[in-house]
């Protein structure tokens, strides 16, 4: 049978109807009905292409035929709940644990990265016996109430921060306090963090936990400063807690030097749990935690059964399997690396062109470009950024959207076959729309001073 399709119209209309508000659209004023894709792009119900910057969930590219196939072949085989036998599960966890250090030897699977997440801090929670957690400003872990919990930028414009939850200043060597003219801001940084468990200390708790992404996205596309990590696990770690790395943003080799984020951090370094989604299963709901055989067992010792019903099934796995399959043999992190060094090039020279781009930051696919309306003062340029990303819609179809705690920051992570074209695409756009902006506010100050010189 044959779906009905919609107008436009009607499915808007329905949607507002049937669908809870507080789920909101992007470019919700003009949503863009997408009808279909491949790779890279998008398409609209009149055929119109648009160029993705957005879908990092979309890893190695829209409806990626070796993705569909196992998908379809697996599912006209077998898929079944996870408490029964399967080699898929197995495989899948043998080939993640080839990309990892080897103390992460354990894996759970789920279907979600707020799954994953809540899973790392009852593991953490049970492991430790401790109940309270360390996060980094404007943090985002989950949708889950146990994540919102640990997620100042949900927090706080919630219930506000729990007694357990303590919240350290975020790593942003661009505007946070400590910038990139300091001699080692990895430490610096990190000091912080050791001085927040002194003060937890001092009241009588204890860490079960320090969590955070390895590349903190909500928070503005933010690289984390060299050394910055191994010494806060080794703080946390002789507080008696553990280091939670969420790579659910930017694992699978997006950074494209590496294939997980938090080993940029160098060969000294390595979390204690691993969790992992989005770009896992390329679109299909699949999300996994990594941790150490010391861990799991402090999990398995308290005699609760875990079980997930779809969590590792066997066609969410045999989509794992085609993903890391498709990375290694079209090259995704070679191509991360080329593409992503290119967008990074190209901003920086459009940043010595216009003022209001204040910072260019990234590793391999995932670039920041922030626009500010005062360099010295670094004072975030909000409003432009919102025009830039409608003007690159309107007018360019490409498909950008802002982060960052002032939303000024534009942001790119897309799907990982983005091309040199795509990058040139969309730095050439930016151009002209930055162009005409302040030509067009230029002249209409010439036009005011005008008029008022006639009085």
């Amino acid at each position: 049978m044959e779906v009905e399709k919609l107008r436009k119209e009607e499915t808007l209309a329905m949607r507002k109807r049937l669908i809870g508000q507080s789920c909101r659209l992007f470019y919700s004023s003009d949503p863009v009905k997408i009808v279909r894709a491949r790779g890279q792009y998008l398409f609209d119900e009149n055929g119109m292409q648009y160029l993705d910057c957005i879908s990092n969930v979309h890893h190695v590219g829209h409806c990626h035929p070796s993705i569909t196939k196992a998908a379809a072949a697996q599912m006209d085989l077998l898929n079944t709940n996870t408490r029964f036998l399967h080699d898929n599960i197995v495989m899948y966890a043998d080939r993640l644990a080839a990309t990892l250090p080897d103390k992460l030897c354990v894996f759970y699977f789920v279907n979600s990265g707020s799954e994953a997440n809540d899973l790392a801090l009852r593991l953490a929670q049970q492991y430790t016996q401790h109940e309270d957690v360390i996060v980094l400003d404007h943090a985002y872990h989950g949708h889950l109430m146990s994540l919102i919990d640990i997620s100042p930028y949900k927090f706080r414009k919630l219930a506000g921060q729990k007694e357990w939850v303590h919240v350290a200043p975020l790593p942003d060597i661009y505007r946070g306090i400590y910038k990139e003219n300091n001699p080692d801001p990895g430490k610096a940084y990190a000091d912080t963090v050791k001085d927040l468990i002194e003060e937890v200390h001092r009241k009588g708790r204890k860490i079960s936990a320090f969590f955070a992404e390895s590349l903190p996205s909500v928070g503005g596309q933010i690289i984390l400063p060299q050394g910055y990590s191994a010494k806060v696990a080794e703080y946390v770690h002789a507080a008696g807690g553990v280091f939670v790395a969420d790579e659910v943003q930017t694992g699978f080799g997006r950074v494209g030097s590496h294939f997980w984020a938090f080993q940029l951090q160098g060969e000294d370094f390595c979390p204690d749990i691993v969790t992992m989604g989005k770009p896992m299963g390329n679109g299909h709901p699949l999300a996994c935690v990594a941790t150490t055989a010391e861990i799991a067992g402090a999990f398995t010792a308290n005699g609760v059964e875990y079980f997930n019903t779809f969590g590792g099934n066997p066609v969410s796995c045999a989509i794992g399997l085609a993903v890391l399959d498709v990375i290694e043999k079209e090259d995704l992190r070679g191509n991360a690396v080329r593409v992503g060094a290119h967008l990074k090039g190209l901003s920086t020279e459009l940043q010595s062109r216009h003022d209001i781009i204040g910072d260019v930051r990234g590793v391999g696919l995932f670039v920041g470009i922030e626009l500010v309306t005062n360099r010295e003062e670094r004072t975030p340029a909000t409003k432009t950024a919102a025009y830039v990303v409608k003007r690159l819609k309107e007018e360019y179809r490409i498909c950008v959207s802002t982060d960052g705690p002032w939303d000024n920051i534009l942001k790119f992570k897309p799907p990982m076959c983005f091309r040199m074209k795509d990058a040139e695409h969309v730095v050439q756009s930016i151009d002209h729309i930055l162009t005409g902006y302040f030509a067009l506010r230029l002249r209409f100050k010439s036009i005011l001073v005008a008029v008022y010189s006639q009085f």
